[in-house]
């Protein structure tokens, strides 16, 4: 049988952390077994959807590489893949299931099921209400009035009978057939609510398995129930356990230290590669191993290494992870990523730049992102007049103690042939030996001087990725502001 899966957003927003790493499992598993991965946007939340959050599901699938091989703007045998362009084929199975007579028309008002509701609690208490439509075995409503389509759910044919599931992560689940109710299939406006057009896409669409988060538990034996009552076949399940916070809470806008909108990870630097394989980490599992290419995750992803308990995000774990992959590219590839978080600081550098390619390499040592290889890149391309020096180091290392080391360092590197590493070592060293100097009295007020920083690649190593005419400059500019301070 061919793997068919599906990921189905709903455009109200952005695209959230967590349900990427659904959609990464399904995408995994169909790219593994040759099979075809759907994208369904669901944008029948009429008053939330907007087109510019369809755009940002779409922009966000493609950074991260997740190509689909049906859905919008790609298209496919079983389309349309918005569901507000399906609203006739929902209309029709409702009527199926009318006909068939596992679904009924509801002519009962908004008062008449709040007082059945407070009937129940005034005797039972809050706990348990099942609506009992009137309509239930009637059809003699007139269907030019307002009503809704409910499914018939049938009544236990004996005491403690249960419907369930075999699910590829929580093993067999099972809910209690009395706790079901007669749920609503169409709204009064003739939109599918989310079971109902969940079951109708997922069996049209011909998806064999279907994954979600474990907040959807409860409602699978209402699109089970679909299933049954028209002898369908059922898709396999995977319900995947929430990812939590830092502070184990469930995910949202508020929580601290964890961006869960996917579009500002690539605004903010990250690789797709090392978001989507810590993603994959984050409930599954493959021995001890935790860095793994998408070609890896491909062959080795499987369910039955997918935990049952939450995830809890690790911001540190990310940054490991971010930072391994980042390394792992070479620097021409580094190079042309890099440009345009360079150019948001100002900066116009080509990819081919020689200085550039020649930076990376030392730099991205300790580099977690982008953003952060941008930043760190930045002082070798920042025009001297214009270098932002960091106050705390500033005020430490250029002080007028240090002015007149800095100004036989910039004699230094101004006569040194040849102008290179091993060059510039000999000469500091002997020069630092005779004067009775140690390190300390030399390498950080000219590391400060040299970037604005306290933190930089090796000394001699900055010197001459500068170059020469750079590196003099800039540490007599440095003896200067040394000097100057009173």
């Amino acid at each position: 049988m061919t793997v068919r899966v599906r990921f189905a957003p709903s455009p109200t927003g952005y695209l959230h952390i967590g349900g990427v790493r659904t959609a990464l499992y399904a995408w995994l598993w169909a790219r593994q077994r040759g099979g075809q991965f759907v994208l369904r946007i669901e944008d029948t939340d009429v008053e939330r959807n907007t087109d510019d959050a369809v755009q940002v599901i779409l922009d966000a699938m493609r950074w991260l590489g997740l190509d689909w091989d049906e859905g919008p703007e790609v298209g496919g045998p079983h389309g349309p893949y918005f569901q507000s362009q399906r609203l006739d084929l929902y209309r029709a199975w409702a009527d199926k299931l009318v006909e068939a007579g596992h679904a009924y028309r509801c002519f009962a008002t908004k008062e008449e099921i709040q007082a059945q509701r407070e009937a129940y609690e005034k005797e039972h208490g809050s706990k348990g209400f099942r609506f009992r439509s009137p309509w239930r075995d009637r059809t003699d409503g007139d269907r030019t009035q307002p009503h809704v389509v409910r499914f018939k759910t049938p009544e236990p044919r004996e005491p403690g009978e249960k419907i369930g599931w075999d699910d590829l992560v929580y093993g067999r689940v099972e809910y209690p057939l009395d706790q079901q109710q007669d749920f609503v299939l169409l709204r009064h406006n003739g939109l599918p609510l989310y079971n109902f057009g969940c079951f109708v896409d997922d069996h049209t669409m011909g998806i064999t398995l279907v994954t979600r988060g474990d907040d959807h538990l409860v409602n699978t034996p209402m699109q089970l129930m679909l299933y049954d009552a028209l002898g369908l076949p059922r898709p396999q399940l995977a319900h995947l356990p929430m990812v939590l916070d830092d502070r184990g809470k469930k995910l949202s806008k508020r929580s601290k230290d964890v961006g869960v909108a996917v579009l500002d990870y690539r605004d903010a630097g990250y690789l797709p590669d090392g978001l989507l394989n810590y993603l994959a980490r984050l409930g599954w599992s493959h021995g001890d191993e935790e860095i793994f290419t998408r070609e890896e995750l491909i062959a080795k992803f499987d369910w039955a290494n997918v935990g049952k308990t939450a995830s809890r995000w690790d911001k540190k774990k990310l940054a490991h992870v971010q930072g391994t992959h980042l390394r792992r590219l070479d620097d021409a590839d580094l190079g042309e990523r890099v440009v345009p978080f360079l150019r948001q600081r100002g900066l116009e550098v080509a990819p081919n730049d020689p200085r550039l390619l020649a930076a990376i390499a030392p730099v991205k040592l300790r580099a977690t992102t982008l953003a952060d290889l941008a930043a760190d890149l930045d002082y070798f391309f920042r025009d001297d007049d214009a270098l932002e020096y960091d106050e705390k180091g500033k005020r430490k290392f250029l002080k007028p103690e240090f002015a007149g080391n800095l100004e036989r360092l910039a004699a230094i590197v101004e006569s040194a042939e040849p102008f290179d590493e091993a060059t510039l070592e000999a000469a500091t060293t002997g020069w630092m030996e005779e004067a009775g100097l140690a390190m300390k009295h030399v390498a950080q007020p000219a590391r400060v001087a040299l970037t604005g920083r306290t933190r930089s690649p090796g000394l001699f190593e900055t010197i001459v990725l500068l170059g020469r005419e750079r590196a003099v400059a800039r540490l007599r500019r440095g003896a200067a502001l040394a000097q100057a301070v009173a």
